[in-house]
């Protein structure tokens, strides 16, 4: 049995919805905080278990029975804590591979600005090599997804505004990551690999509006504002502060080129060419 957790997430959607293609229904176990996010799970046929992260008991109770367990990672200002309930109750109870979804990361930046997400990225990745556990480690890039949530889908009208300065970044479609997950976790072996999921090129917010100007036929401009300026700018525009505390975080990550990472793995787990970001681009932004 699979259990995958955050399996009402987008990326848990994406892992199953491929999966499905690997094995029956039977054979996956679906991890969801309540009864209402696994209501689309039953419907396919797949067991749907109650838990929560930070309730160790409610993850003991769903790990049993289990061979391997997708955990992906969670944003809590505790991830760490939470992440370890999760390992200690797999390593308890003898399953046989865990998998985790990490973050692709620059390790030729001296200075990292990943502050809390440290947590979910090496400190985590570190406790279940150390665990005993046999482990496969996904290191994702940033998803392709995110642009609109950094630049919004109006963009050709109003330009890129985002505190990224130079900074470039890889991204590949969350679709894409979950296809790929869902081939290791269909297969056998993996073990002891960490493997790097992310789009074959880095790109600059500068870039991107440059690609964005050829596709649309509109000068796409690009400003990188100071990072105060741009949280002010936010709180104006009626943006929550969890979404705020979110994007500059991930702008000071991105400006300190933290995200531009390139790998042929994710290629390599598909079997095929990537989504390019080019792609992405025209589909969601122009046509």
């Amino acid at each position: 049995m699979i259990l995958i957790t955050g399996a009402s997430g987008h990326l848990g959607t994406a892992v199953i919805n491929h999966l499905l293609t690997k094995i029956s229904a039977d054979k996956i176990v679906a991890l969801v905080r309540n009864t209402e996010k696994g209501k689309a799970l039953k419907a396919k046929g797949i067991e749907v278990r109650i838990g929560d992260y930070a309730d160790k008991t409610s993850i003991e109770k769903a790990v049993d029975g289990i061979s391997k367990l997708l955990l992906i990672s969670g944003s809590s200002e505790d991830a760490l804590t939470e992440h370890k309930n999760v390992i200690d109750s797999a390593k308890d109870a003898g399953v046989s591979q865990i998998y985790y979804t990490s973050g692709a990361r620059n390790e030729n930046v001296s200075e990292s600005k990943l502050g809390p997400l440290t947590d979910a990225y090496s400190t985590t990745e570190n406790y279940i090599i150390n665990s005993g556990l046999p482990y496969t480690i996904f290191q994702n890039g940033l998803y392709s997804e995110t642009l609109p949530f950094f630049i919004g889908y109006d963009v050709v009208n109003t330009g890129i505004s985002f505190p990224a300065e130079n900074g470039k970044a890889s991204f590949a479609t969350r679709d894409e990551m979950g296809k790929a997950i869902a081939n290791v976790l269909a297969d056998d072996g993996h073990i002891y690999k960490i493997y790097k999921l992310t789009g074959a090129l880095s790109y600059s917010f500068a870039e991107i509006a440059e690609l964005l100007s050829e596709f649309s036929g509109e000068k796409v401009a690009y400003e990188s504002p100071a990072p105060k300026d741009y949280e002010k700018k936010l709180k104006e525009y009626g943006v929550g502060e969890m979404d705020i505390w979110y994007l500059t975080l991930l702008a000071s990550i991105i400006r300190n080129d933290e995200y531009n990472v390139v790998s042929s793995d994710l290629e390599e787990l598909l079997g095929h060419r990537n989504t390019d970001l080019e792609i992405y681009l025209e589909d969601t932004f122009i046509n």
